[in-house]
């Protein structure tokens, strides 16, 4: 619910929110600018005095007024053609012309109405609604993203769009509540809303007939000094009946012409004085530092929207479209997608559609949407999910959990979950396994027992799908095809082999990128906008599966480049290893933000054994700002796969590599990477305190001992591996 209030009225709204912010952002620099031309007052100068020489200057002034920069301005007749002029109140002299800025009031005009008198204030007002609907809902995304408010400026790893669309909400946030309440609240006042008419006291009905009392002679002149001046009026010139009429910080007052007393004061109304308070954070007038500070975080408006506008367009090429969607709250049938790479959602299409040929009402949805209120008609659910990285949620799951232990009892209509993984791993649909295991700690009613598809098999999903038609008394015969992913060809221009001797082929390939549009270019998408730690997905000749593999540079170095070994019977390793320079191969990218090296100074420790040094190497390649890293590095034996060898000797004379441990596990010591680590426990834990982050790539059994070390090492500091993934502090890349 939350994340559909933020999208559209960011997406419909995205033209005026952004012309609200960028005419504000411009409007912010005038106060600013006002005050630093305007001559200003002496502190202990009154308003008698400030009367007084302007008065010397031009002795037909009718008016003085002060901005709340402090600019003094002079208003008079002269035959009937009105004149003012900025004035010097050091000597009550004109400096310069009063006539309003064109640039500044054709802004404020379109900033306010469009040109378009009340309907155009009507559509700023709506606007500045959206901009606040934003700004709210926002904050809740950002707060359930990093694990709460108390974490509001946790890092979090995000592809590039939103990873920039966050860090300018976190800044810009206060500033657009305050902005879009404010301008909300002075369009309900121009429509009449608020009581804020202002009280001035009842004309005096007698006068003392006389006129031409010295101005240095009225007290109230005398006492007020100019700082809280905000107008004054002198008398008709010859009328002895008319007033002298004074507007301060604190209200209203009338003085007699002739004899200088104060014949009556009205102080400001409540309505008044929050009015005028929320005109002032509103436009900057009287706070010209706090305006520039609002008009920049305004300025992140325009920011947000592509950014935003990015991940929209991303969300729905991460999936397929899904015809025939049923509404929410009228479907029968709720299919409940956890999907990372996009795959799932394919098979959620094919299940949706047959179900809809057999004549139900279908709704299918992100698991992270899971609200069961929405679904006042679901009859039965449908859990798809696979299973990120060490039995994680995949991205378009995130928070089902918490949502499910929240509820203070499960739906009544039953569950189905079915897992997709790879059993290869030992994380086999671990995330699909958890939610069918919590489903059950809240007795939710079962519609099948918990099932799993092997890598993506279109027959494992028929299999599954006829035993659903015989819960629900159908027949239901899925043929699933296989969405091939978009791919590129990339040709390979180098390779350096390594592993022979110790009976394990392995390769550092290098590919050239592939020609891209300007779009890509500019939108950053696929192989225009890749990082070390980003998933290269290669498709084998003949095969409807890609295999992925960790890359080691990023779209700045130019080249793609990943660290393959070859596995006996592998499809996808065997064409790899046999590729020559000049060959090519059909791949993609995959963004694998969880395993990107932040951008921080605090320093890291990687560690990786064999080809887990492949994105390991990315990461310092890109170390340019030469943060300190740590690198443990495993291999059979240094003759023979010391892997990225004469690169790390540079980038360590580079201080790019901080420092280097290896260890060997061939030979009449061996040793392994986990036993490095062990050897360099104090200075390791002693960059951890200091909030060092660790980074692990390689075998899943490299990844335990690891594990186990730093559980060890980090006990008696209260800390752990679990601890510091929490904190987003130790992250793995393991296979």
């Amino acid at each position: 619910m939350v994340r559909a209030l933020h999208r559209w009225p960011g997406l419909l709204a995205l033209a005026l929110v952004t012309m609200l912010a960028v005419t504000g952002a411009a409007l912010s620099v005038f106060p600013a600018a006002e005050r630093l031309a305007a001559p200003q007052a002496e502190q202990a100068m009154s308003v008698a005095d400030l009367a007084m020489r302007i008065k010397a200057t031009i002795p037909g002034v009718e008016q003085i007024k002060r901005s709340p920069s402090g600019r003094i301005t002079a208003y008079w007749f002269d035959g009937g053609t009105p004149g003012s002029v900025v004035i010097d109140p050091a000597t009550g002299a004109a400096v310069a012309s009063a006539d309003s800025n064109k640039v500044e009031r054709w802004l404020t005009n379109l900033h306010r109405s469009l040109f378009l008198d009340d309907a155009g204030r009507i559509a700023m007002a709506a606007g500045a609604a959206a901009m606040l609907v934003l700004a709210v809902s926002g904050c809740m995304l950002v707060a359930r993203r990093a694990g709460g408010w108390r974490r509001w400026f946790a890092p979090l790893r995000r592809p590039l769009a939103g990873r920039v669309h966050v860090e300018i909400a976190r800044g810009a946030v206060l500033g657009l509540l305050l902005s879009s309440a404010t301008a909300l609240w002075m369009t309900a006042s121009t429509f009449g809303f608020f009581p804020d008419k202002a009280v001035v006291p009842e004309l005096p009905s007698t006068v003392s007939g006389e006129m031409g009392a010295r101005l240095e002679s009225m007290p109230l002149l005398a006492e007020t000094p100019v700082s809280s001046l905000r107008e004054l009026s002198f008398p008709y010139p010859g009328d002895p009946t008319d007033v002298f009429t004074l507007k301060t910080d604190s209200g209203t007052g009338y003085l007699d012409q002739g004899t200088g007393a104060t014949l009556g004061w009205s102080d400001l109304s409540g309505w008044q004085r929050v009015s005028e308070i929320i005109y002032m954070l509103h436009t900057g007038q009287g706070a010209s530092l706090l305006g520039l500070l609002l008009g920049l975080m305004a300025l992140g408006v325009p920011a947000m929207g592509v950014t935003g506008l990015f991940i929209w367009l991303a969300g729905r090429s991460g999936r397929p479209r899904i015809r025939d969607n049923a509404a929410p709250g009228r479907a029968e049938t709720v299919i409940l997608v956890g999907s990372e790479g996009g795959s799932t959602w394919g098979f959620a299409a094919t299940l949706h559609s047959a179900l809809t040929r057999a004549g139900q009402h279908v709704h299918a949805a992100p698991m992270s949407m899971f609200d069961p209120t929405r679904f006042s008609r679901a009859r039965r659910y449908v859990v798809l999910a696979a299973t990120y990285g060490d039995g994680n949620a995949p991205a378009s799951a995130k928070g089902f959990l918490d949502r499910l232990a929240r509820l203070p009892a499960a739906p009544d209509a039953p569950l189905a979950v079915l897992g997709f993984g790879d059993r290869s791993f030992p994380a086999f649909c671990a995330y699909a396994e958890a939610v069918a295991v919590a489903a059950e700690g809240k007795n939710w009613p079962l519609l099948l027992p918990f099932d799993t598809v092997d890598r993506q098999s279109p027959q494992e999903f028929a299999r599954w799908s006829r035993t659903l038609g015989e819960a629900l008394g159908i027949d239901l015969e899925l043929n699933h095809q296989l969405v091939h992913p978009e791919t590129d060809a990339l040709t390979l221009v180098s390779r350096r082999d390594y592993g022979h001797e110790v009976q394990a082929p392995t390769a550092i390939l290098r590919f050239a990128l592939p020609r891209l549009s300007a779009w890509q270019r500019l939108t950053r998408q696929g192989f225009a906008g890749f990082e070390a730690g980003d998933l290269l997905g290669i498709l084998p000749e003949g095969s409807p599966m890609p295999r992925f593999y960790s890359l080691a540079s990023g779209s700045r170095d130019g080249f793609l480049e990943i660290v393959v070994r070859k596995h006996v019977g592998g499809i996808c390793s065997g064409e790899l290893m046999g590729l020559e320079a000049g060959g090519t191969v059909a791949a993609f990218i995959r963004r694998n933000p969880a395993f990107h090296a932040d951008r921080n100074r605090d320093a890291l420790i990687l560690i990786g054994a064999g080809t887990g040094i492949g994105p390991l190497a990315g990461f310092i390649r890109a170390n340019t700002s030469r943060r300190p890293i740590h690198l443990f590095f495993g291999m059979r034996h240094p003759g023979s796969d010391f892997l990225y060898r004469e690169e790390l000797e540079a980038w360590s004379a580079a201080d790019r590599l901080s420092s280097l441990s290896t260890a060997v596990s061939r030979g009449a010591s061996p040793r392994y990477v986990q036993d490095a680590l062990r050897a360099e426990a104090a200075e390791a834990a002693r960059l951890i305190r200091e909030g060092a982050r660790v980074m692990v790539c390689g075998g899943r059994q490299m990844a335990a001992g690891v594990s186990e070390v730093l559980t060890r090492m980090l006990e008696p500091q209260g800390l752990s591996p679990a601890v510091l993934k929490a904190q987003g502090r130790y992250v793995e890349d393991v296979y």
